[in-house]
């Protein structure tokens, strides 16, 4: 079977609203990304291509962080239109798991984080993780959650600080999507309150 550009993408784009209005949600993006092209998939995860091909299209950017950064961009271009650009002009941008260390960090710092009168012009990060998780190593705070969530991300970097600071002046700010090996999905929205569970040191 192949990727029914209607029906799969309509399906994953369910997912990521699922997990945007419920931060803690994890969706799991193995049955769509079982169907992308093996030659498609060049150097950063079918989950990501999916995500790409989801909210990309000819009137967005986007900025990739990898060592394969120029052949990935191509692939993305290719299949949605969207145009490569400078990481602080881009609307999307993509930090894959070969990316070197301080990326991520980097990333968040150029980030946009759109302005009092258009809060929407801001950065989306789609982060690739080892693994995402149920876990008890982050509390997850805010709209759309009843009490609170915990999660974990096996990223090594260190990034819920500097997400803290570059969100602290609401309605800027950052929303984040992390995608792991095994497809499975997480959206933390800028309005989710992120701390480091102390318990478990």
């Amino acid at each position: 079977m192949t990727l029914d550009i209607v029906h799969d993408l309509q399906s994953v784009y369910r997912k990521l609203v699922d997990s945007t209005s419920r931060p803690g949600l994890i969706s799991d993006l193995r049955k769509e990304a079982a169907l992308v092209e093996e030659e498609d998939k060049n150097s950063c995860s079918a989950s990501v291509l999916l995500v790409a091909q989801t909210l990309f299209d000819q009137e967005v950017s986007f900025k990739v962080f990898s060592p394969q950064a120029d052949s990935v961009s191509k692939t993305i271009n290719q299949l949605t239109y969207a145009k490569p650009t400078e990481a602080k002009k881009a609307d999307f941008l993509l930090i894959l798991q070969d990316a070197e260390k301080g990326c991520f960090e980097e990333a968040i710092n150029h980030a946009k984080v759109g302005t009092l009168k258009n809060p929407h012009k801001s950065a989306f990060l789609i982060v690739e993780a080892k693994s995402v998780t149920s876990g008890e190593a982050l509390l997850l705070k805010g709209p759309g959650i009843h009490t609170t969530e915990l999660i974990h991300m096996d990223v090594n970097e260190t990034w819920v600080e500097s997400r803290q600071e570059k969100n602290k002046e609401y309605p800027l700010g950052i929303d984040l999507i992390f995608i792991d090996q095994h497809h499975q999905l997480i959206a933390l929205p800028r309005t989710t309150q992120i701390t480091r569970n102390r318990v478990m040191g």
